[in-house]
């Protein structure tokens, strides 16, 4: 029965790492970018579901469609004044620029909020529903709902939209996309705002779960890292799937071994997985060649 609640407690858990991360693998897929600043945009979302609830009392699952459309917003900005010139530089140019950002965004959120963490009470934070032997938390059984329904949707958007299709037509080749008449620096702009605004959600979600603090994007943009390459760089749904089972590894670990050894469990199950199948589950040897699938 604990395993089974283990199980069920890391799927819940695994989703949200899903959607933090789908968003990661996006842009690598089409900007060719590893974003180290998308755990600040986690973090964003989680201080502006925060104010929002503090200062004009909205519930953070509702707060949703909100950050989503101003995380959207500031990843048009931030892909424009910042991303943009360093499509075409080299791979080191392009981390120190995300990296700076994260660092700017990351002491920003230290000067206007403080070290301090901060949370949420809701009147429904400690409602659980029983299935049999398995116990739910509401709140984390709202954000996996809320985040595999938006993973869905996206992978959906990707395979039968105009738009989609012109994604995934930049990520396989960007030069023969421009010569076909698509508008790669839309879509280039388009795809970090997503995954901006995605991000942004995803800590929404997070909220009502975990307290919010400046470095708070820290701890997820690590676990956003392994489940974007485990799943495969690149693949939207290979990011799923990795998603939900690091969070069942996680849970897993530390129920049967020791909480202080989950990162540890999973770190050692990344590297198995990458031994057999370097490119991840779902992608093709060559970062700099993958598709968003």
């Amino acid at each position: 029965m604990i395993i089974l609640q283990a199980v069920v407690s890391g799927l819940l858990l695994g989703g949200v790492y899903a959607l933090v991360s789908v968003g990661l693998t996006l842009i690598f897929g089409v900007l060719r970018i590893a974003n180290f600043a998308h755990g600040e945009f986690l973090m964003a979302g989680m201080f502006l579901a925060w104010v929002l609830h503090e200062q004009a009392g909205i519930d953070p699952y509702l707060g949703c469609f909100i950050v989503g459309p101003v995380l959207f917003a500031a990843g048009l900005i931030i892909e424009r004044l910042l991303i943009r010139p360093v499509i075409k530089a080299s791979h080191m140019t392009q981390i120190f620029v995300t990296v700076g950002l994260a660092v700017f965004l990351q002491n920003g959120a230290l000067m206007i909020w403080g070290a301090d963490y901060h949370s949420v009470v809701l009147s429904y934070a400690d409602t659980v529903w029983f299935v049999g032997p398995v116990v739910l938390s509401l709140p984390r059984v709202v954000a996996f709902a809320v985040a595999m329904a938006l993973c869905l949707a996206l992978l959906a958007f990707l395979r039968w939209t105009y738009w989609g299709k012109a994604v995934r037509a930049t990520a396989e080749d960007r030069e023969i996309a421009r010569v076909m008449g698509i508008e790669t620096e839309q879509i280039y702009a388009f795809t970090f705002a997503t995954g901006a605004a995605l991000a942004g959600i995803a800590g929404a979600l997070l909220l009502p779960i975990y307290a919010v603090s400046p470095s708070v994007g820290v701890q997820f943009v690590l676990v956003a890292f392994i489940v974007a390459v485990l799943g495969g760089l690149g693949s939207a749904l290979g990011a799923i799937i990795a998603g939900l089972a690091i969070g069942v590894v996680e849970v897993l670990s530390g129920f049967l071994i020791a909480p202080g050894l989950q990162q540890a469990v999973y770190f050692v199950v990344f590297l198995l997985v990458l031994i057999i199948r370097p490119a991840g589950l779902f992608g093709r040897r060559g970062a700099e060649e993958l598709v968003v699938t």
